[in-house]
């Protein structure tokens, strides 16, 4: 409805001016928002959302949209699948050069299509028709259960955490690798979804090998390039292994090349494959009916208790009776050197029978019994069927040993679990064409649930069949080597062995033919996320999406397996890498319910996190079973994948559980922080930054994060703050670009910290919140760290040093250690190397070990690491400075730091001319700053008079070569600086008068000067050469003693010529003395030190005395390069114990 209808009334003439009224073709006047600015834009858009009465949101519908118009996208979501179908499509849309754009097809797909039947076909595979019955045999038919349960209740519980996964929202065409790393993250995802990727790859190389081994063992012997006829032990092994490597490699090309022709053909063969599967295992049911009702002959021939080949004779008998006479057969002939009866025969042979017993008894014969418990054998034993006699010599060696069906190698329980386990892998099947499936979430659990529950079934009864149907030693049999060489699986169906034969071979081409397609599309999903940056180029492809160079590194590792040309050897490989993929989605559905993520909400509700890491144990113990070593492998593998795409900064935010479990380890974490304070052995640098950024929100002081990264060895927290000047409503863009400036310049020092950013209506203000709210909970900063203000004796400056004697006092309060690095742009850059120099430590008053622990901490860093540790301390009158010393060695031993030591003695002096006139200068300097309450121009003109003045009078006392360089002074120009900086120092050892009281003004005319001339020069020789004499340190010591006693004498004459000295605030005076004695101590022994650290002093307590506590900080550290001033924070922060 319009908010005025078209009659003109008074109240709409008087609304004319404020709203605009446009007239549309329907004759209604129509409104637009009075809320914002109206232009034509705004009237589309007013006119967009008419009649929808929504106009209180009209300015939110730009990134808002109306929930009516969403939810229609929402609700019909369609998964485009990244299988077969969209290529199959893009190879017929090949045939056209600009083929019109086929509507996508919904995926129509169901449980039983789209999930059952593939992990049908996928889960029975090439161990179950040529190992089974071997494992069995093996193993007893107790054994194997537990071998076959174990494994299938892995699966299952790894399919119930799938489940929940899976129907934990719309999980697009990626299956499994999508949601482990979904779940997991890019790290885990990435290092999992690759040993998925080689799992199956080298399933690929299994199911090849079993092809090749039912090809040249079964069907066609006769087609082996290297013969074996005639080929005894290790040479006939070698044959065996060189054929299924040549005709393995044939198999993969040709299996490469279907794959890269089109992957239509292989899905449409897929059926068949399935149909192929299920009709051998329905024959295998058939014959153990068939073997109750009516047992099929079928003789095993014995020598005593051990199992003859079969090719070795040609009737079960050493003579047969031919025309009443007693004729040899061709065993006895293999067994000794002549045909006839006289002839030397083997020892065993002629001492043990031959008998003939029947290889599959049958259901009802009991022979389960006998086959219940396991039958372990080492290479080359020969195959002996319990419950026989056998007449052996223990002394005599075993002779014609290739007459008798031989153990190929040595099997032991943990061997069978890493052959046996791909018979159980494949549940992923349903989950990865979840892209075709109508409804995913409910097809996925239902079909792979299913289905696991049917192969295990099969698996479990086929244990218990084989056991009760088949003789041991016809189980044992491995390659049927007693029994004709058939299959012996073969030779328990019915109608006909060659049903298996012919079902398992098509079986397990149609399994390669799956795998050689799986896995480079997993890999081409994998490239594309981007997490592995060298895989990159394995996410291109042809131009419909088949990914051809990830179908030719499949095939290269694939050929690998080819080339281990042992179906036993390939097994546990793949078995590893399954493992450890079924772990992980057991893990992630663990992690994702115990950490009750508000997105974990699976539609799947039969799961709980205690069958999760049930079947993660499973599966982590069943890896060690299987394999140690391989496992080891797998894991390093895994591990390396993992830490490569952390080093390569995966930019990845999927919301996965590891973050969820970052954020609640985090949580724990500082609920225990928060306990109480931490142990001095546990106590490290938490240092909050204080910088400050300039107009373009650059920051002014980037070494202070160089200076911050080398003080890193101790691994604590770092938060780099900053404040910015206005309101949040207006500044708040300032304070983003402030945060990102921030960002760039710790990834460029890196600084691993955290950067903050407050708005106040001014710094003072803003710096204080930084300091008050810095951290969070029991992780807060324990140390700020400031920059020194440079010009703070600069008129413009003067807010900033008393923002800094403000951070100083509330670090004070606080409890914070301080750091004040002065001269920081003088600091090395992390790419600098001091070869050599010292690190000085003046330890003036104990504050907590702070001076010993930061030394430790920087020679940590590459930039400090040749640099030694020197210890200074300073000895009183009335103390044993030897003993000190000794007492201080002891206790740098007790701290495990190796320092030298030495301890300066500073004797009682009097108060030197110099100290009595730069304490006049500071107090009548903040006097006068005290006093003008003008305007910032004007005081800078009177600085200036002052200042001027002030080089009058020093132009008159000093010789024309001092004026020559105070004329190079360094900096801003005299006239910017205030009177006590105004004269320059002629050499780096001596310092001149300021004569202050000359130059300085009377309160009520703060320019005129109140001293005659005569005695301004009548001080001047005296005063010259005292303070010149005094603050030089190159001299003899003859010389010192002249200026001790010119010191003293000067100092008497001159307090008798000033008595404006006799007023001077007596602490200042004695803090200003402190100063100048202890200065002119450190430059003496640290000149030439990388680094002074030094015990910063505390601030006045009456705030009237600011401007003197930083001249006492500047004459402190005057003369040094390089001066870390350092406060403690009242705690220790160093211990002798362990």
């Amino acid at each position: 409805m319009s908010t005025f209808d078209s009659h003109d009334t008074p109240q709409s003439r008087r609304l004319d001016h404020l709203v605009l009224v446009h007239q549309p073709c329907d004759g209604n006047p129509k409104e637009s928002s009075p809320f914002i600015n109206s232009s034509a834009g705004d009237v589309e858009k007013s006119q967009q959302y008419d009649g929808k009465n929504m106009a209180l949101f009209e300015e939110e519908m730009d990134t808002s949209p109306m929930v009516s118009s969403l939810l229609s996208s929402l609700a019909n979501y369609s998964n485009l699948p990244t299988g077969s179908k969209e290529h199959e499509e893009a190879e017929n849309n090949e045939e056209g050069a600009r083929p019109s754009k086929k509507p996508i097809k919904a995926p129509q797909l169901g449980t039983l299509m789209g999930v059952y039947l593939p992990c049908i076909q996928n889960i029975f595979g090439v161990i179950l028709f040529l190992r089974m019955t071997w494992m069995v045999g093996i193993g007893g038919v107790f054994g194997s259960f537990i071998i076959v349960f174990m494994c299938c209740s892995t699966t299952m519980l790894t399919a119930i955490s799938m489940s929940a996964i899976a129907t934990n929202g719309v999980v697009p065409a990626g299956g499994s690798y999508y949601m482990i790393s979904r779940s997991l993250g890019p790290e885990f995802g990435g290092a999992v979804g690759i040993c998925f990727y080689l799992g199956t790859t080298f399933a690929g190389a299994m199911y090849i090998l079993g092809c090749i081994e039912i090809l040249l063992i079964y069907i066609v012997p006769q087609a082996a390039i290297f013969k074996i006829e005639g080929l005894e032990g290790p040479e006939a092994e070698a044959a065996l292994l060189n054929n299924m490597r040549v005709y393995g490699t044939i198999v993969l090309s040709l299996m490469a090349l279907v794959v890269f022709v089109g992957v239509k053909y292989v899905n449409k063969l897929a059926l068949a494959f399935l149909a192929c599967v299920i009709l051998s295992i329905l024959a295998v049911y058939a014959g153990v009916i068939k073997t109750a009702l009516d047992p099929p002959v079928f003789p095993v021939c014995l020598l005593g208790n051990r199992t003859l080949m079969s090719k070795g004779y040609d009737l079960c008998a050493k003579v047969i009776e031919k025309d009443n006479d007693t004729v040899t057969t061709k065993l006895w002939r293999n067994f000794c050197d002549s045909e006839f009866l006289n002839a030397t025969c083997d020892e065993y042979f002629t001492n043990n029978n031959v008998t003939d017993i029947q290889g599959i008894p049958g259901v009802t014969s009991g022979i389960l019994a006998e086959n219940l418990f396991g039958y372990y054998l080492d290479k080359g034993m020969i195959l002996e069927k319990r419950g026989i006699p056998s007449v052996v010599d223990p002394d005599s060696p075993i002779t014609s040993s290739n007459r008798y069906v031989l153990a190929d190698i040595t099997s032991f329980f943990t061997l069978l679990v890493g052959i046996y386990f791909p018979s159980v892998t494949g549940i992923m099947a349903g989950s990865n064409r979840s892209g075709d499936l109508r409804d995913a979430q409910k097809s996925i659990p239902i079909g792979t649930i299913a289905a696991i529950t049917t192969t295990s079934t099969v698996y479990m009864s086929c244990v218990v069949l084989f056991g009760a149907c088949i003789e041991g030693v016809v189980l044992r049999d491995k390659f049927g080597e007693g029994v004709n060489g058939n299959l012996v699986i073969g030779t328990l169906a019915w109608p006909s062995p060659w049903v298996i034969v012919f079902g398992s071979f098509f079986s397990t081409c149609g399994a390669g033919l799956q795998s050689l397609t799986g896995a480079p599309r997993l890999l081409q999903a994998i490239s594309r996320d981007g997490i592995i940056p060298f895989l990159r180029v394995f996410g291109h492809g042809k131009a419909n999406g088949e990914p051809t160079w990830a179908l030719l590194l499949t095939a290269s590792i694939c050929e690998i397996g080819i080339i281990i040309a042992s179906l036993d050897a390939v097994a546990p490989i793949l078995s590893m890498f399954f493992l450890m993929c079924y772990m992980f989605v057991n893990l992630a559905c663990a992690l994702q319910t115990l950490l009750r993520t508000p997105n974990w909400r699976p539609r799947f509700k039969f799961y709980h996190w205690a069958l999760s890491f049930l079947g993660m144990s499973l599966c982590l113990s069943l890896m060690f079973i299987c394999s140690w070593y391989y496992a080891i492998v797998a894991m390093g593998i895994a591990s390396c994948i993992y830490k490569y795409i952390e080093f390569c900064g995966a930019e990845k935010e999927w919301g996965d559980g590891i973050r969820g479990i970052s954020l609640s380890a985090a949580r724990f974490a500082l609920m225990r922080l928060e306990e109480g304070p931490p142990h001095t052995k546990n106590w490290r640098p938490q240092i909050l930054v204080l910088v400050s950024v300039d107009a373009e929100q650059n920051v002014e002081q980037p070494r202070l994060l160089s200076l911050t990264n080398q003080l890193k060895a101790g691994k604590g927290l770092t938060i780099v703050g900053t404040a910015v000047e206005g309101t949040f409503l207006n500044s708040y863009g300032e304070a983003q670009r402030a945060d990102q400036s921030l960002r760039k310049l710790m990834e460029t020092e890196k600084v691993k910290g955290f950067s903050q950013v407050v708005i106040s209506s001014n710094l003072r203000d803003g710096t204080s919140h930084l300091i008050q709210v810095g951290g969070l909970g029991g992780l807060k900063h324990n140390t700020v760290l400031i920059s020194w203000p440079r010009n703070w004796k600069r008129a413009e400056d003067h807010q900033r040093c008393r923002n800094f004697i403000e951070v100083v006092r509330e670090t004070t309060v606080a409890s914070l250690a301080l750091l004040v690095p002065k001269n920081i742009a003088s600091y090395p850059s992390n790419g600098e190397r001091f070869t050599e120099g010292h690190i000085d430590v003046w330890w003036i008053v104990h504050d907590g070990g702070m001076l010993m622990l930061l030394p430790f901490l920087l020679r940590q860093h590459k930039v400090w690491r040749k640099c030694k540790m020197r210890i200074f301390t300073v000895a009183q009158m009335d103390d044993n400075s030897i003993q000190m010393k000794k007492d201080l060695i002891t206790f740098l031993y007790h701290l495990r730091i190796d320092a030298e030591v030495e301890v300066v003695e500073m004797l009682d002096g009097d108060v030197s001319a110099y100290t009595y006139e730069k304490t006049l200068v500071m107090e009548q300097r903040s006097q006068i700053l005290k006093q003008m309450h003008l305007t910032k121009n004007e005081m800078e003109r009177e600085i200036q008079s002052i200042t001027d003045f002030s080089r009058g009078s020093i132009r008159r006392k000093n010789p024309p070569t001092l004026r020559s360089q105070q004329s190079t002074e360094e900096g801003a120009s005299v006239a910017e600086k205030p009177e006590e900086e105004a004269v320059a120092v002629s050499h780096p050892k001596q310092v001149q008068l300021i004569h202050s009281k000359n130059a300085a003004p009377t309160p009520t005319s703060p320019t005129s000067p109140t001293a005659p001339a005569g005695d301004t020069s009548s001080l001047d020789v005296e005063v010259q050469r005292t303070w010149t004499d005094n603050k030089g340190t190159d001299k003899g010591k003859n010389q010192a003693a002249a200026t001790a006693t010119a010191h003293t004498e000067a100092g008497k004459d001159i307090f008798n010529m000033k008595p404006e000295w006799e007023n001077l605030n007596q602490s200042n005076l004695r803090r200003m003395h402190t100063a100048l004695r202890l200065n002119e101590v450190i430059v003496k022994k640290s000149k030439e030190a990388k680094l002074v650290l030094l015990n910063m002093p505390g601030p006045p307590k009456n705030r009237m005395g600011d401007e003197n506590y930083m001249e006492f900080l500047e004459v402190l550290t005057e003369g040094l390069n390089r001066v870390l001033l350092v406060r403690g924070g009242g705690r220790e922060v160093i211990t002798i114990y362990s």
